[in-house]
């Protein structure tokens, strides 16, 4: 490979890890000790990522296309972690987050609210409804697995 093109492309700052090529920050967790993440969303396409990118870091996933399936199957399967958006239509994700902090049996699961609406406001409400944390779209894969991770207890709370 031309060494021009590696400068280009290369990692200057090299102490996040000893292999310049590895962006990741962070040590990847073994895939035995991941959790189960519960992806709630009405987009067929926001689904199929977010689940292939959990998935393909070791992640077990359950999705639902709405927050009436979204409740039943948080209900039924109680997963580690929630992923819920907040517009969609019937029950919203703030109507489902309120709904899963109302019931004793999915009031600990840990939820992130994820929106393509950027205001401050949004991430307020969330927060006040039960919310732990929120992501605003498009998302960053970084942001997301830190906050995942985080959540999860896989991870202690650190600064990007």
């Amino acid at each position: 490979m031309d060494l021009g093109f590696r400068r280009l492309f290369g990692r200057k700052d090299e102490s996040h890890g000893s292999d310049p090529r590895e962006r990741r920050r962070h040590a990847r967790i073994p895939p035995g000790e991941r959790d189960t993440v519960l992806i709630v969303d009405d987009s067929r396409t926001a689904l199929h990522v977010l689940k292939t990118m959990l998935e393909q870091s070791g992640f077990s996933t359950y999705t639902a296309a709405g927050g009436e399936e979204g409740l039943e199957m948080a209900r039924t399967h109680l997963p580690g972690l929630i992923l819920m958006d907040v517009v969609m239509p019937g029950l919203n994700g703030f109507q489902a987050t309120r709904l899963l902090r109302k019931d004793p049996l999915t009031r600990e699961i840990p939820i992130i609210l994820i929106s393509g609406n950027q205001q401050l406001t949004e991430e307020v409400w969330g927060r006040r409804l039960g919310a732990n944390d929120f992501l605003s779209k498009p998302i960053e894969r970084g942001v997301l697995f830190q906050k995942v991770e985080t959540l999860l207890g896989l991870r202690e709370a650190t600064a990007l």
